[in-house]
């Protein structure tokens, strides 16, 4: 079905000029420094602003954005804000909004990093701190519900979240993810495609240019081509070895934050043990706290593993560096070459059909991290307590999660 705007939207063309650019990356960076609440909020802010006030898209160009970045892997909401700065204008336009929605909260994120290694071993700054990490854990427990709540709907799918949950809590190896992933996506395309659909498949794959197909095709390998490359020379640098880490994570991330980090807790805490479960909590809970893409939380990551290796300062700025670009880099560049021909890939009923076992699968990785998280906490009365309250909070109050993170830091002031 092609695109047709809304004549009561009245969208204008999408080259504009040069004002017109000037005010769209203003509200960048507007939305930017006030987007809180993570993905779902975030589509809902991008509805208001972006559609129903400025009109630089279309309501139903927005929703296929939104849907086209759960079928790829990589940040969901960064790589809904490039495709509407493609739309409004072009390549360009998409790197400047890349860079003004990632670098404030990337920021603060490697400054904390560093802050962190410079106080963590003073006392009353671990006090301060105890009761960020039960909310932590909490707060990951609610996103786990809320996933689960929204994606399980069938027993394939509660199946695959089974599953993988089992398999990634006897393996604990990083190399599991994208095998499981792949499966689910496999599974839950070839049971949920009608066999009806898979002959409109066939007529309309005919349609779909092959080119653009192979070209597709082509960046995907590109991808692992690059990331077996930068893997075999990682035994010489650390910050190589990172890099490859996070490209990887890039690539094989599907669902935005909230798959990002128990998928960053199993392989950087659990398995490499670039960081202790304290820093990792702590540092989640910052950026809860903090406007912008959850995935500047890696920004935090690679400055703490650099830190932790003796690097300095200077290396933890790499670190963050490294992280920041390593993870983003695939999603960026997927979205970009696929938006342009992405009415002929829509047609494809098995693309679409593989999400759901695709999300099923990060269920099951959200509430193996949930209970990899939990498992120090033991039978901790106060912190039990904690978790317990902050999930209510979540589930039941409008409370918005940087308030609770606050919330938490008073309490290690006072008590």
């Amino acid at each position: 079905m092609k695109l047709t705007n809304n004549t009561n939207q009245n969208t204008p063309p999408l080259g504009g000029g040069g004002a017109r650019k000037i005010i769209f990356l203003r509200d960048v960076l507007f939305y930017t420094l006030t987007s809180f609440g993570g993905p779902q909020a975030h589509i809902a802010v991008l509805m208001r602003e972006f559609v129903d006030k400025r009109r630089y898209i279309t309501e139903s160009e927005l929703m296929e954005l939104n849907a086209l970045s759960q079928i790829l892997p990589g940040p969901s909401s960064t790589q809904t804000l490039i495709g509407i700065a493609w739309k409004v204008g072009g390549l360009p336009l998409s790197i400047i909004t890349f860079l003004i929605w990632i670098l404030p909260s990337a920021s603060i994120m490697c400054m904390a990093a560093i802050s962190f290694k410079m106080f963590a071993s003073r006392e009353r700054f671990h006090d301060i701190l105890r009761f960020i990490q039960p909310v932590a854990i909490g707060i990951v427990a609610y996103a786990t519900f809320n996933f689960a709540h929204k994606f399980i709907k069938t027993k394939v799918s509660a199946m695959l979240a089974i599953g993988s949950l089992i398999a990634t809590l006897i393996l604990q190896t990083p190399y599991a993810f994208p095998i499981l992933i792949m499966m689910g996506g496999i599974l839950s395309s070839a049971m949920e495609t009608q066999p009806q659909e898979n002959e409109l498949r066939v007529k309309l794959f005919a349609n779909v240019n092959p080119n653009k197909v192979a070209y597709f095709i082509g960046i995907l390998l590109l991808f692992a081509a690059l990331g077996a490359i930068v893997n075999r020379t990682s035994p010489f640098s650390l910050p190589i070895r990172l890099f490859e880490n996070f490209y990887r994570n890039g690539i094989l991330i599907f669902g935005g934050g909230q798959v990002l980090v128990p998928l960053m807790y199993t392989e950087f805490v659990e398995v490499k043990h670039y960081l202790l479960p304290t820093e990792f909590l702590s540092g989640y809970a910052l950026q809860q706290a903090l406007p912008g893409p959850t995935f500047s939380f890696t920004s935090f990551l690679g400055g703490i593993a650099l830190g932790n290796e003796g690097y300095g300062i200077g290396g933890q700025i790499l670190g963050s560096v490294v992280a920041v670009i390593g993870i983003n880099l695939p999603g960026m560049i997927l979205i970009l070459f696929i938006v342009p021909f992405w009415e002929d890939l829509k047609k494809i009923t098995r693309i679409k059909n593989s999400l759901s076992g695709i999300n099923a699968v990060a269920v099951g990785f959200m509430a193996t991290a949930f209970l990899l998280l939990y498992r120090p906490v033991g039978i901790n009365l106060l912190a039990n307590g904690i978790i317990v309250a902050t999930f209510l909070l979540l589930k039941y109050t409008k409370i918005k999660t940087p308030f609770i993170i606050v919330i938490g830091v008073a309490l290690g002031f006072i008590f």
